[in-house]
């Protein structure tokens, strides 16, 4: 005799962070690259026109290789898009706010990272720790253009609770990051081998 089927429950719980994974990209895995990949990354970092041709004289090797190494960084993810970068504030864009947003109990957190991002004005939105679920940064023209967004747009949106909004009254970036930060791997890279060379060195019987 066969037992009778079981309905299923319909009052299953919702995981108000369960929808946090669909908004939001996973942190992707650690792509092994070695001191030319850096060195290519560090040239496009200063200038991504810059030909194949003339990145190959300056790595030293063939313009084939070359282009074999950005196609593989370009598959795996490293290099993600050769893009431009726009001084807003010339475009009446001057006014910067950081956004931090507590969203109601039992809210669908990805539902609302997708309904934030979908507001043009809203640069990104980061998943953070502490009191707050949130943080978005905003570009808008003034005070007045601040105002109509939150009032008309972002505290109608069902799932706030409460914001906080932080105004940026300068933006102090570290010149050349990517090209520091790439070289300081490249550093970091070298002398990890050496260290493990040495080590094996060591270890060698006499």
């Amino acid at each position: 005799m066969t037992s009778p089927e079981r309905d299923e429950p319909t009052n299953k719980a919702v995981a108000p962070l369960g929808g946090t994974a669909s908004a939001v990209e996973p942190i992707p895995d650690r792509v092994p690259t070695d001191s030319v990949d850096l060195q290519l990354l560090r040239l496009l970092a200063q200038d991504s026109r810059t030909s194949q041709r003339a990145l190959a004289r300056m790595v030293g090797m063939s313009a084939p290789a070359v282009g074999e190494r950005i196609a593989r960084l370009e598959r795996l993810g490293v290099i993600q898009r050769y893009s431009i970068s726009v001084d807003w504030a010339r475009l009446g864009y001057a006014m910067e706010v950081f956004l931090n947003i507590l969203a109601v109990s039992g809210a669908n957190i990805g539902e609302l990272i997708t309904e934030l991002k979908s507001l043009p004005e809203v640069e990104f939105v980061n998943s953070v720790s502490g009191a707050f679920d949130l943080q978005a940064r905003v570009r808008v023209r003034d005070h007045q253009h601040l105002t109509r967004l939150l009032i008309n747009r972002i505290w109608q949106i069902p799932t706030i609770q409460r914001t906080e909004t932080q105004l940026s009254f300068a933006t102090v970036s570290q010149r050349d990051f990517t090209q520091n930060l790439l070289g300081y791997i490249r550093d970091h890279n070298e002398r990890s081998s050496k260290q493990t060379a040495e080590r094996r060195a060591t270890q060698q019987p006499h």
